[in-house]
């Protein structure tokens, strides 16, 4: 055992900063006193008693501030307290402010239609026409989308109303969160009961049933438009003008741009009729 004696001898030496010299098994320079097999007394304890009670070199134990010691924090740095008890958890809003909100929301859901308090608007009822195929059976008159502002109040039914908000949403939003973000939808065209491309003895436009809408452009923040027209093969707007019309397949059955033909190089025509193969998108 005098061998392991000699090293925890010298590994306590030097933790308190003595000098050690080299020691044979036998002898040592400050060696410990060897315990007493019949005492109580252990070999940790002895170390621990030829140690100091602290070490500079130790750190102090952390300890979670006390209630007084965070007020006087906060009143050295002119932080907010709000009331007498404080938490370590963040503050909560104030009452005046969750009122705010929850009226806003209340508000909202009022003149929210088809269900989807992001679709502001109101109920039309029945549009009838004089012409047999066209014809809303339950429309509604949309205002904004996704805290979008349409342009001009635009009448549909609620199925393009959610595909329109879906869009606004998942692809219109976040694709011009940097340059915008977009506050608008530039309306080329809503409900109407016409033809296609308004040709003569061609069918019934899907706008004459309350299932399209056509975009013409987008409206930034700080004023700028980016219209379908201008900026489809112009850079920068092109790419992000190619990505939204991309993100409108799916939500909406087909989807007519610049590349289609003549009659789509200034809009986005979008349309809630569903194909046999999936949606039809130009």
């Amino acid at each position: 055992m005098r061998p392991v004696w000699g090293a925890i001898a010298v590994c306590c030496a030097t933790w308190l900063g003595e000098p050690v010299q080299s020691a044979s098994p036998s002898t040592s320079l400050h060696p410990l006193p060897r315990p007493d097999r019949t005492a109580s007394a252990t070999p940790a304890a002895t170390i621990a008693a030829a140690l100091p009670l602290t070490l500079p070199n130790m750190r102090p134990q952390l300890r979670p501030a006390s209630p007084q010691e965070v007020a006087a924090a906060a009143r050295a740095t002119d932080l907010p307290l709000l009331g007498p008890d404080i938490s370590p958890k963040p503050f909560k809003r104030p009452k005046a402010l969750e009122q705010q909100v929850l009226f806003k929301k209340r508000k909202l859901r009022k003149s929210s239609v088809c269900g989807e308090i992001e679709i502001q608007g109101k109920a039309v009822g029945s549009v009838s026409s004089r012409t047999k195929a066209c014809g809303i059976k339950d429309a509604v008159q949309i205002t904004s989308v996704s805290g979008v502002v349409l342009s001009r109040p635009s009448t549909m039914d609620c199925g393009t109303a959610i595909a329109l908000n879906k869009w606004v949403d998942k692809s219109v939003k976040p694709t011009f969160k940097r340059r915008g973000p977009v506050v608008e939808l530039q309306v080329a065209a809503h409900y109407a009961c016409r033809t296609r491309n308004n040709r003569k003895g061609a069918r019934i436009s899907e706008h004459g049933k309350g299932r399209a809408i056509d975009i013409s452009g987008f409206k930034m923040a700080d004023g700028e438009v980016v219209t379908v027209l201008d900026g489809w093969r112009k850079n920068p707007s092109q790419k992000q003008l190619k990505k939204v019309w991309r993100g409108a397949c799916g939500p909406f059955g087909t989807v007519l741009g610049p590349n289609s033909d003549r009659y789509h190089r200034d809009h986005f025509h979008l349309d809630t009729a569903r194909h046999r193969s999936g949606p039809y998108c130009r």
